[in-house]
């Protein structure tokens, strides 16, 4: 049913829609809410933290409006019980037309910092009344272009009343584990009469989805062949002379990896492998054994890596520990010339090992007979993208590297037609980082740290959440610290990098910083996965508390790379509980696994297994907050239905419609 066939959705309505990936209402009902105003009761200003967010009652008693100011405002004088405080509107001076002296509601942001009393930022507002929208539980959508949320909402309640969401588990299961019907979840989670009501909605459209996706990774591990069709000759001996050549010895773990890398290889089975370990736990170095595995045997092999900076680090490294094989990078930049060599190189078998982006997965690109597979940093490829490369060979071993720790409980559930192979521990020369909230108090002492820094030649990293600022400067932007500090900082020399500039810009700042030719780069979290720069031993995080304590530990890992002590400086926007202990908990552990499971604890399964890291899948539900044990139920049905007699293969089917990521895998 299309967008159009609902009331006031014009065209140009309907294209605003089509640029959330919405192009039909029954993709309308699944377009959950990012957060819900509670306003189910009204607030003290007084009782309020700073940052809180509250539905107040007060009386204007006039209103300011500032035209010239750097951002022209509108600001109220506002009265509570005899305590007086502001109201202010960054760029919205229509607001002073619909303000007058009375009695109202507000609902938004308090400011409340260092005694300089209270204020409201951009707070949404009406006149007190018996007739008052600003009550209940209300649903706060993404949007785009002219979209509204009142437009957003009235959409939605007309695709629910169209629309009856059907659910994909078998009806006998449904009755046995008491599933609500998925009708009333949906109405439960876009038009809540209570909390209980998000929570019980979420769960319920959550247990759906996982149980689509746990169903088709059963079918995946199901129809796979496993029969190896390229035999190894690579001896024991061979290796260990191999891994002789590094100037290290390997850890336990990476020995430990290693050994099952090398009988998985000498195997009747093919491998289909994960490799998940800390930052900073020698994957790479365990990935290239795995290379020289093949390679000895007389196979090509491929690494494939999210970005043109890392696979072309990898290139290096490679040639480095492998002088007597040719080895190539082909990425989206390479000329056409060099991309025309490369490929006949690699039909011919001339080319023996390739590195690159996703421009190895091209279909032009041919094997003469590629056998051992790498993908560097897996959660930034889909399965159909890994099953791509695998099938440029025939039988190919596949090694997947993940340095997003993931619970060994859920990996068991989410690769489960994966062997899993864990690095617990980290080379002796690397150093342990030590990590500090940093009060705001401190800021300047932290610049000047940052300056001394370096006049040593040490590097800084400085991290914001948006690439741009907002209205209610509670959010620190890229661009807008990229600004402040060429003012406070002077003689450092400054890169700003981000998510909307160009792959070739991007490359070009990342590898001018490693080259050393910045002292400090500005950017938002696309340096997650990025290159070793060992002179870079000060990671800063702004707003820290809206990033999760995975994602804080990724990027603390972009530092202590080298053998210098290093540093990460916590700093929060926010000052409530809920974010103190997540802090705490990054600030008192190096243990990625630890970490994880602390996320998945705080955050719960939405928040955890979202778009990073799943990709496509599971996008849709990104938003929405259920208890992990969710996915735990899913499994256990998914487990139910297949030993049963109703038809599975129609179940796939439209598990394979929705995940289109997992159609060409497993769909023939």
């Amino acid at each position: 049913m299309q967008l159009a066939s609902l009331k006031f959705i014009s065209e140009k309505r309907e294209k605003d829609f089509n640029k959330l990936n919405i192009h039909t209402v029954e993709e309308l009902c699944r377009h959950f809410p990012r957060d819900y105003l509670d306003m189910s009761h009204v607030s003290l200003l007084r009782d309020a933290y700073h940052n809180d967010v509250i539905l107040t009652a007060c009386e204007v008693l006039n209103v300011e409006v500032n035209r010239y100011a750097k951002r022209p405002y509108v600001k109220a004088m506002c009265q509570q019980g005899g305590h007086i405080f502001t109201a202010i509107w960054f760029n919205q001076l229509y607001v002073a037309g619909k303000l007058e002296r009375g009695q109202y509601l507000f609902y938004g942001r308090v400011q409340n910092k260092y005694g300089m009393g209270c204020s409201m930022v951009n707070p949404s507002f009406e006149r007190s009344g018996a007739n008052s929208h600003l009550k209940g539980i209300i649903p706060v959508y993404p949007l785009s272009g002219s979209l509204t949320q009142g437009v957003v909402r009235t959409a939605i309640r007309q695709a629910l009343s169209n629309v009856v969401p059907e659910s994909c588990i078998p009806a006998f299961l449904q009755k046995k584990y008491s599933l609500t019907p998925l009708k009333e979840a949906y109405l439960k989670v876009h038009s809540p009469a209570s909390k209980r009501d998000i929570d019980e909605g979420s769960a319920r459209i959550a247990l759906e989805e996982y149980f689509l996706l746990i169903s088709a990774f059963k079918v995946i591990k199901g129809g796979r062949d496993d029969a190896r069709l390229n035999p190894y000759s690579v001896t024991r001996a061979q290796l260990d002379g191999f891994i002789a050549r590094f100037p290290f010895e390997f850890t336990a773990g990476q020995k430990n990896a290693t050994d099952e890398i090398f009988a998985n290889v000498h195997s009747p089975r093919k491998m289909n492998r994960l490799l998940q370990g800390d930052v900073g736990s020698g994957k790479t170095a365990v990935a290239l054994a795995g290379i020289f595995m093949a390679v000895k045997s007389g196979y090509q092999a491929a690494m494939v890596a999210p970005t043109e900076v890392l696979a072309r680090q990898n290139a290096i490294l490679i040639k480095k520990y492998f002088p007597e094989f040719s080895v190539s990078a082909l990425t989206g930049s390479t000329p056409a010339a060099e991309k025309r060599e490369i490929k006949k190189g690699l039909s011919s078998g001339e080319i023996n090992i390739v590195c690159g982006t996703h421009a190895v997965i091209q279909n032009d690109v041919v094997f003469k007979n590629l056998a051992f597979v790498v993908c560097d940093e897996q959660h930034r490829f889909g399965v159909a993208q890994r099953a791509s490369l695998s099938d440029k060979g025939d039988g190919c071993d596949v090694l997947i590297m993940s340095a997003t720790p993931i619970p060994r409980t859920l990996s068991l559930i989410f690769y489960g037609d994966l062997d899993i192979t864990t690095i617990k521990d980290k080379p002796a020369s690397r150093q342990e980082i030590s990590t500090s909230v940093i009060p705001e108090r401190k800021y300047s002492d932290m610049y000047k740290y940052v300056a001394e820094q370096a006049k040593l030649g040490n590097q800084t990293y400085f991290v914001c959440p948006k690439i741009e600022g907002d209205d209610e400067g509670t959010v620190m932007s890229a661009t807008e610290l990229y600004g402040e500090l060429q003012s406070k900082m002077p003689s450092v020399r400054i890169a700003l990098m981000h998510g909307k500039m160009k792959d070739r810009q991007k490359n070009e700042i990342m590898s001018a910083f490693k080259a050393k030719e910045y002292d400090c780069l500005v950017s938002t979290t696309v340096i997650e996965v990025g290159v070793d720069v060992p002179d870079a031993t000060t990671m800063i995080i702004y707003n820290a508390e809206r990033f999760g304590l995975s994602q804080l530990h990724q990027l603390r890992g972009r530092v202590g790379r080298g053998d210098k002590k290093s540093y990460c400086f916590l700093l929060s926007g926010a000052d409530t509980e809920e974010a103190r202990e997540r802090l705490t908990v990054i600030k008192n552990s190096t243990d990625g696994f630890e970490i994880a499971e602390a996320d998945l604890k705080m955050r719960g399964g939405g928040d955890f297994m979202g778009t990073r890291q799943s990709g496509k899948v599971l996008s849709e539900i990104s938003n929405l907050k259920f208890p992990v044990e969710i996915i735990f139920t899913a499994k256990a049905i998914s487990d139910e239905a297949f030993s049963g007699q109703f038809d599975s293969k129609l179940l796939m089917r439209i598990a394979y419609e929705k995940y289109e990521s997992l159609k060409d895998v497993a769909l023939n």
